[in-house]
């Protein structure tokens, strides 16, 4: 065998060109690390959970008939506002919502509220008449009106001195409850941070099995030794369709400004309050 002259310059050259190389693919590999490590976004925030559920008809659908247990399962046919409003985003004491109808007609408003407003069941109330109302055309039958569905999520205790968690309100007698009036109304509420604590002691037994992975689910998404335990696919396609939400630059710019303006609400609603006392 024989050995090449040695050559100080390119030798020199060569060490340095290869720690450059060297170095660019460690700033690679630490850049795709600290991109890896952003956490997931919060699938309670409103811009999220309806980039969620109104970009994904099955899933929308397993988590409305897993909310309405007792009533016959539904299949959501279309979104009716699939796309958000950017004037919305910023805005204060507005929520954005998803509204979509069923196969047979049914009007579903879904919607995640992630703090307390005094004027909430008014609102839902009114929103849902709404929809009942904007069915009807000039001179047509009230025959045709089909059921307006509310599946409201809330990250508070609604009726803290009560251990219920998931209640449904419709039209019913006060005195013979088991009367119903009809089926045009009826509003579901799920308490997601009550459910989940009666969940972490043994005590949702009488909530279903489905409606226990979505709220595990919107109470310990980062959770990643808790999520790995709920083999429910719906949620696991909900999770990774969360990863897929939290690496885009322009979704998670979009959140933050939408999480902002649930603040700024928050503070001047707080404001207000000790103005009053």
């Amino acid at each position: 065998f024989s050995m090449l002259p040695c050559n100080p310059l390119t030798d020199r050259m060569a060490v340095h060109v290869g720690q450059v190389s060297s170095f660019t693919l460690f700033c690679a590999n630490m850049s795709s690390e600290i991109t890896m490590q952003k956490p997931l976004l919060d699938p309670r925030n409103d811009l999220v959970f309806s980039l969620l559920f109104g970009q994904s008809l099955p899933l929308l659908t397993d988590l409305i008939n897993a909310v309405r247990k007792d009533d016959p399962p539904i299949l959501v046919q279309t979104v009716k506002n699939p796309r958000i409003n950017p004037a919305h985003i910023t805005g204060k004491y507005i929520v954005l919502d998803i509204l979509a109808q069923s196969e047979y007609g049914e009007w579903l408003n879904i919607e995640m509220q992630m703090q307390r407003r005094e004027t909430w069941s008014a609102r839902s109330i009114y929103y849902l008449s709404k929809a009942m109302a904007g069915q009807l055309q000039r001179g047509g039958s009230y025959a045709a009106l089909k059921p307006v569905i509310g599946i409201h999520l809330l990250n508070y205790d609604l009726v803290p001195d009560q251990n219920q968690a998931l209640w449904c309100f419709e039209m019913r007698d006060r005195t013979l409850p088991q009367v119903r009036l009809g089926s045009e109304l009826q509003l579901n509420v799920v308490e997601l941070a009550k459910a989940d604590r009666q969940r972490k002691a043994g005590k949702a037994d009488k909530l279903p099995a489905a409606l226990i992975a979505w709220i595990t689910y919107f109470q310990h998404w980062q959770e990643e030794d808790i999520m790995n335990q709920i083999d429910y696919a719906p949620v696991q396609q909900a999770l990774a369709h969360l990863h897929s939400l939290s690496a885009d630059e322009e979704t998670r710019r979009l959140a933050e400004r939408r999480e902002m303006a649930l603040l700024t609400e928050q503070l001047e609603t707080k404001a207000a309050e000790a103005r009053g006392r």
